[in-house]
């Protein structure tokens, strides 16, 4: 996702300073105009964070601690702990930096022809403050309240994603056993009450048994243990939810865990 974003904001003419924690998956980037450096909070007012956890997010800012400034703006696109991500912008005010959590809601692929969707929490000055990263950044861009707020939004939007996919596998393996061509049955649901924009990113996927990665079946795995624990604080358990867990789990069991997340669809097929 770092990169998709770095590539849209390069094609726009915007000065991009680069940095990453296996300094070899940046090459690519500089090669393309963008410039190293040591400590982009150092040399940035606008620095955009996209990585795996809260936990990571963390230790980074922790590593890179020196660059902060005041007045800083950190876009932090990461899908991470709703907790956490506010506890962190209020760590990060106290410093006179200014905090966006900012998740992405699409695949890297989506990002990189500017066809996502922004979900974005923290003081609407700041939010606005970007709005020329916005247009570049998605499609389609929400400000939901309060640092923290577009934690809890994008596991909302995740879960009924994820389960859109889930159903699409399900149904698609189930045209396999009983002697329906899947790329038929993808057509007509595709284009009755059925459909999903699910079915337009991994249907041929799918089909095809292409894996390569858009978003790797492990990152939603983590997200969707995200959603089960805030739901169990909230007291409500997540039924369906649970069961795509479980699916997954014996995905990421049988090596399919780096692969897209359309790999679930193994999973069923391997049960018929």
């Amino acid at each position: 996702m770092g990169s998709a974003l770095t590539e849209r904001l390069l094609e726009n003419g915007y000065r991009v300073v680069v940095w990453n924690r296996t300094r070899e998956k940046s090459k690519a980037l500089v090669a393309r105009g963008a410039e190293w450096s040591d400590n982009p909070l150092a040399a940035c007012d606008r620095v955009i964070i996209s990585l795996y956890t809260s936990e990571i997010v963390e230790a980074v800012l922790d590593q890179l601690e020196a660059g902060l400034h005041a007045g800083q703006i950190l876009l932090d696109t990461t899908t991470g702990e709703p907790e956490q991500t506010a506890a962190l912008g209020s760590r990060l005010v106290a410093r006179g930096v200014r905090y966006l959590d900012a998740p992405i809601s699409g695949s890297s692929e989506q990002a990189r022809r500017g066809e996502a969707t922004v979900i974005v929490g923290g003081p609407r000055e700041t939010f606005e403050a970007c709005a020329d990263l916005w247009r570049v950044m998605c499609q389609k861009v929400f400000h939901v309240g309060p640092c923290g707020s577009a934690a809890r939004m994008k596991l909302i939007t995740n879960l009924v994603l994820g389960l859109n996919r889930a159903a699409l596998a399900e149904g698609l393996a189930f045209a396999e056993a009983i002697g329906v061509a899947p790329a038929a049955a993808l057509e007509v649901m595709a284009g009755s009450m059925a459909y999903s924009r699910a079915m337009d990113a991994k249907g041929r996927k799918m089909i095809e048994h292409d894996f390569t990665v858009q978003a790797r079946l492990s990152q939603h795995l983590k997200d969707v243990r995200l959603m089960l624990q805030a739901a169990g604080e909230a007291g409500m358990p997540l039924p369906l939810a649970d069961t795509h867990r479980r699916l997954m789990e014996q995905a990421e069991a049988a090596g399919l865990g780096e692969l897209d997340n359309s790999a679930i669809i193994e999973v069923l097929r391997r049960r018929t």
